[in-house]
């Protein structure tokens, strides 16, 4: 059975927000009490946080598909619906989330970190909300916008300080079972570890950990044997140590050669070049292991290369390779420039930035793309002549039918609000009240009007009066 895994898609769905309520307030002697519909209620997010208590995405291996919570729509009494809740994922310590086309999104390292993957829905306001001095009693609520949905893939860089590479069954496993609290599986037939091992070792006052990377093999860079699965592993690291097998039984291998083509492949791979290397002689305790060891050991001197001798076995020159390692930790460490504290970055719109673009398509379609355009068009209920009336008072004021005057869009002409995928096509009608006929001009409510003081009444009918009596003046009916 699968006990670890470190690459998996997510299928993520935050929630929808709530629609708004169309209601008016009644009571006895108040038929019509004025709107009081509530808004509903935002959805939750899907949230990815850090937690040291998970190793794996093994969980998500097994459930890739996570929805948060939808938000409740609003009721009449000016009551709002609740807020979805908020789903909250926990990773690995160096998860890092990707987009389906490869794109780092975030880089999850250390515990608590946290990463908002997909935003709720907004809840519709209500019609109470949507009231004002010229829309007294709006007859109509607005839409919960969609929660975002979108496939992620997470995949895990394990944090170590120190990784071991090496040829499978060079003694990584033992090495790292003495230096440490580790138990990984030992045996003596290749690609006995089939996952990373992590390990924490302290060596006077530093401690660090050191993981045991997965045997590699010519070619893992490429994909053979279990390298480009478990790579990606030591990129963090702040040192590596190669593992030669000094006691090795078969006849076309030398320690040598081992680390020319365990290099090679880094060096395929990419990215580890600035790392410091040191060199493990192991298995000195096997006959034969030491007299390699003392023919190879200048030849690797001359590289460059810091040399260890070491016996995971009879524990032979572990304390100076640990002590060692700990001292190049140190100085990695007092290397990283420190933490600043957390910035806001405020980042203006440009002062010609209409927040929304006017496009030409091929086909003679034109396209209008922007965050609030194409959002004001999915929450809006086009059953109803007064919501679409709404919409298009909102989009006349961002200033679309002026862009889409200035891009040559003629009256009748097809005209598309948001992506291919997810359009509202219409045919464009220049200062046209778009549905909201019965509402006289655009903005303006006339059910109220039975409701007009006494006195602003009277004052109209005597406009209308002295109007007529002004076109009756000089009229002859014997003309």
């Amino acid at each position: 059975m699968t006990t670890f895994v470190d690459r998996v898609e997510l299928h993520i769905a935050a929630g929808n927000g709530g629609h708004g309520c169309a209601s008016v307030h009644r009571e006895k002697f108040k038929p019509l009490g004025g709107p009081d519909g509530g808004n509903g209620g935002r959805g939750g997010d899907v949230v990815l946080v850090v937690d040291q208590s998970v190793t794996t995405l093994l969980d998500y291996h097994h459930t890739p598909h996570r929805r948060a919570g939808n938000g409740k729509p609003g009721e009449g009494g000016n009551r709002s619906g609740s807020d979805g809740g908020d789903l909250v994922l926990p990773v690995p310590d160096g998860t890092v989330v990707l987009d389906r086309r490869g794109e780092v999104l975030a880089d999850l390292v250390g515990q608590g970190t946290t990463f908002v993957a997909g935003r709720g829905g907004r809840g519709g306001l209500g019609n109470a909300a949507l009231a004002s001095a010229r829309r007294k009693a709006p007859g109509f609520a607005l839409l919960g916008e969609p929660g975002e949905t979108r496939d992620i893939v997470l995949e895990l860089k394990t944090v170590a300080d120190v990784a071991l590479v090496g040829y499978p069954s060079a003694g990584k496993s033992s090495l790292i079972s003495v230096l440490s609290a580790a138990k990984p599986k030992i045996a003596d037939y290749p690609f006995t570890t089939l996952v990373p091992n992590l390990g924490v070792v302290t060596a006077g006052e530093t401690v660090y950990t050191i993981a045991d990377v997965p045997g590699l093999i010519p070619g893992a860079s490429q994909g053979k044997g279990l390298g480009l699965e478990f790579l990606r592993h030591v990129e963090r690291c702040s040192v590596l140590v190669h593992v030669l097998d000094c006691a090795t039984l078969e006849s076309d291998r030398d320690p040598v050669t081992d680390l020319d083509v365990i290099e090679a492949e880094l060096a395929q791979y990419g990215g580890l070049d600035d790392r410091p290397r040191i060199v493990v002689l192991n298995k000195l305790d096997v006959p034969d292991g030491q007299d390699l060891a003392d023919i190879i050991r200048p030849d690797l001197q001359a590289r460059g290369h810091r040399v260890f001798e070491v016996s995971a076995v009879s524990r032979k020159g572990l304390k100076e390779l640990s002590y060692a390692l700990a001292g190049i930790v140190a100085e990695a460490r007092a290397a990283r420039p420190q933490e600043e504290a957390t910035r806001i970055v405020i980042r203006p719109k440009a002062v010609d930035d209409a927040g929304f673009t006017v496009t030409k398509e091929t086909d003679g379609l034109y396209r209008v793309r922007g965050e609030k355009p194409e959002r004001w068009v999915r929450q809006t209920d086009f059953s109803n002549d007064e919501a679409v009336g709404y919409l298009a008072d909102r989009l006349n004021r961002l200033g679309v039918e002026e862009e889409l005057m200035k891009a040559g869009a003629r009256e009748g002409d097809g005209v598309a609000i948001g992506s291919e995928d997810d359009a509202v096509v219409f045919d464009w009608e220049p200062t046209v009240m778009a549905g909201a006929e019965m509402l006289g001009r655009r903005g303006e409510d006339h059910r109220m009007d039975t409701l007009r003081p006494a006195a602003q009444r009277r004052r109209d009918r005597d406009a209308e009066r002295d109007e007529a009596a002004q076109a009756y003046e000089g009229f002859d009916p014997f003309a």
